[in-house]
């Protein structure tokens, strides 16, 4: 027995048989190369800013995965914040998270932190550091107030995530407004400048200005779209209730933990959840009865906190309402020197058709004197032709043709002018 037993102790060392699995074959891997290292880079670790409910701050280096699980977002949500991609602006309630993608204000926001990309942005870190100052601004608060009770009915009270999310609706406001303002004040002059003098450079100009003004509406509306879809949907809203949520959670499970070390009953008289089983019942019909239990509790739960924050929504519409008033004065903004740039646009061509109108009369009348100036070469060809007559005789004969075929033409192109003019084809 001792020999058969020998054979069976001697094993492969766990590591040889990992490099094994990650070479895919029977040879041992290549000298020098770091298997765990490629492993390593290969889940594309990030650096985040943390930010937490007191208002501390610090660098983190998480993979996506890791990220995933401990926000509970699926991959096309992280896909929204990567930098490498440009995605219209987007806010996202989940259940333990709010995606924001706003300009560059791109996070995640939890019941306990705010995840950002490390980025050198200097709106990301003015960010960070208004978060930081009304999230100790609010614990000072705190601390000295003693007595003050920030409940759901307090109006200076807003939950963690909000806070977060408020900063973000006001950075992002605030720079789209400040591009907005920069536009005007390049735009203006520029339009006045082409109204007085339309040349290729001006309308050249005029053109990028009217491109960057496209784009940057285009982006506006974006934002102004989602904070709308937003408000509309009290469903969205509510999702966003992440300490709520998470505060009834955490009763919930203290609840039913309490609820199995008494088992107790209930107060409509059935048997509670964690209630103690019989002896006599089979284990089979105690677990199914307990799922049961559990699955009837679970959707209970749920629809009852839904309809609380459904009515409970209104802290979080003032607050988009309030960022989308904002909003849209910067889009009413956008939209005024757009209209500016049409009205500028059609008095260009209304120049254009004057100056077009004027040239097309010149033409007129350059070619009725064409045509009254060629009588006199058709009179000139008539006397010029071999025969005799006896008006070459008179020695005035050559005033008195010249003196008539003058008049004839002048009567000729007054008779055309006053066509002209009655016909309404030249300015009176």
């Amino acid at each position: 027995m001792a020999e058969l037993k020998e054979p069976l102790l001697l094993r492969k060392p766990a590591s040889s048989a990992n490099l094994r699995e990650v070479s895919g074959s029977g040879r041992p891997p290549m000298q020098g190369m770091d298997v765990l290292g490629l492993k390593k880079r290969g889940q594309s670790i990030r650096s985040w800013i943390r930010v937490d409910t007191a208002g501390n701050s610090g660098v983190i280096e998480v993979d996506k995965f890791t990220m995933m699980r401990r926000c509970d977002l699926p991959a096309r949500d992280l896909r929204l914040l990567d930098p490498l991609f440009v995605y219209p602006s987007t806010i996202l309630g989940r259940e333990k998270a709010i995606v924001v993608n706003l300009e560059q204000i791109r996070c995640i926001i939890t019941a306990d932190e705010v995840l950002l990309l490390n980025s050198l942005d200097s709106y990301v870190m003015q960010y960070v550091v208004e978060l930081q100052r009304r999230l100790k601004t609010s614990v000072a608060d705190t601390w000295h107030s003693g007595t003050r009770n920030f409940d759901n009915t307090s109006p200076d009270y807003l939950p963690f995530e909000f806070k977060a999310l408020e900063i973000a609706l006001e950075a992002a406001c605030s720079f789209l407004d400040s591009q907005a303002s920069e536009l005007e004040i390049e735009a203006y002059p520029l339009l006045d400048e082409l109204t007085s003098k339309i040349s290729t450079l001006n309308l050249e100009r005029v053109r990028r200005l009217k491109s960057r003004l496209v784009a940057l509406t285009r982006r506006v509306q974006k934002v102004r779209d989602e904070i709308e879809q937003l408000m509309d949907d009290d469903g969205d809203m509510a999702e966003m209730y992440l300490t709520e949520k998470k505060s009834r959670m955490e009763m919930s499970f203290y609840g039913e933990g309490e609820q199995s070390v008494l088992g107790f009953r209930s107060n409509d008289g059935g048997v509670s959840i964690s209630a103690p089983v019989s002896p006599v019942s089979s284990p089979l019909d105690s677990r199914k009865l307990e799922k049961c239990f559990s699955i009837a509790r679970s959707r209970h739960e749920s629809m009852r906190s839904s309809d609380s924050a459904t009515e409970s929504i209104e802290e979080l519409e003032m607050l988009l309402e309030a960022y989308f008033v904002v909003i849209d004065s910067t889009l009413n903004k956008l939209t005024s020197l757009k209209e500016y740039i049409e009205d500028t646009e059609d008095f260009i061509n209304i120049q254009l058709d004057n100056v077009r109108n004027q040239l097309i009369q010149f033409e007129l009348l350059l070619t009725t004197a064409t045509f009254v100036v060629a009588i006199f070469g058709v009179v000139a060809g008539i006397f010029g032709m071999n025969f005799e007559i006896p008006l070459f005789d008179d020695p005035d004969a050559f005033k008195w043709v010249l003196l008539t075929t003058g008049v004839a033409g002048l009567i000729i192109f007054g008779a055309f002018v006053w066509f002209f003019r009655y016909k309404r084809l030249m300015p009176l």
